[in-house]
């Protein structure tokens, strides 16, 4: 199980928000965990010495094109980015050192999947450039895939036929499980099962981390299958958990397994 280290970017600044309370629309209150003094290279500086390879930079919004930038200068190669990415300026973002791009909301219109939108960009700049974000929230009989800051539900319910067909199209899977999210509640297992009955490429979790016992669960329910991202529960980022003790748990899975 690798550890995929975050960054999330609102107004410019390294913050750890309840996502599910981000609106465009500024409707409502917005609940941040957390808001950085330091830039998003300090971050990211830490990451590349312990070489956390494949963590996200995620913009929350407009103003943060400048700050994610920083960011993904600092670690050449190592760093994902997401956040209105699309087919015009996902190139862009791999020339300013992207390892992929993230995309969701760009390839959903009237919560469809527009096949046609997800065939260009993965044509445009290649399968193993383009990681689906596919966060979700449980509604009635399953999880259906959510956009627009997560406000949004899609018609898509998340199922290992969906999985497997969208496994053609990218390189990696990153799933929130909104429900959880930036909370440090806990993880949502039923989901983790489901990812991990179904994984077929790297997948990571995100969503609910914030004891060591939630690791193992992301472990254990997950089969070994899953990555796993921790944000507001991090020393790092105000929490109580031990950036070292994770980047350590992890590393001893990887070993074990070999990976």
């Amino acid at each position: 199980m690798h550890f995929r280290p975050c960054i999330d970017l609102h107004d410019g600044r390294v913050k750890q928000i309840v996502g599910s309370t981000l609106r465009d629309d500024q409707s409502g209150t917005l609940q941040t965990n957390f808001s950085s003094e330091a830039p998003p290279s300090h971050y990211v500086q830490a990451y590349r010495r312990d070489q956390l390879v494949g963590g996200h930079v995620i913009m929350l919004g407009p103003g943060n094109e400048a700050a994610a930038v920083e960011a993904l200068q600092a670690w050449p190669g190592g760093m994902q980015v997401g956040g209105g990415i699309t087919a015009d300026n996902a190139p862009w973002w791999l020339e300013q050192g992207a390892s992929h791009v993230i995309v969701t909301s760009h390839v959903f219109h009237d919560g469809r999947l527009n096949e046609e939108r997800l065939r260009r960009l993965r044509d445009l700049i290649g399968r193993r450039h383009l990681v689906l974000d596919l966060s979700c929230r449980w509604r009635d009989d399953g999880y259906y895939v959510v956009t627009d800051r997560w406000q949004k539900f899609t018609r898509l319910r998340i199922s290992g036929e969906v999985l497997a067909w969208l496994a053609g199209f990218c390189d990696e899977f990153l799933i929130h499980a909104v429900d959880v999210e930036g909370k440090r509640m806990g993880v949502d297992e039923r989901l983790i099962r489901l990812l991990a009955d179904h994984a077929t490429i790297p997948t990571t979790y995100a969503g609910g981390v914030a004891t060591m016992a939630d690791l193992e669960l992301v472990r254990d329910a997950g089969q070994e299958r899953l990555d796993a991202t921790v944000g507001s529960a991090l020393d790092f980022f105000g929490g109580t958990l031990a950036y070292r003790d994770v980047v350590a748990f992890c590393r001893e899975q990887d070993d074990r397994r070999g990976r």
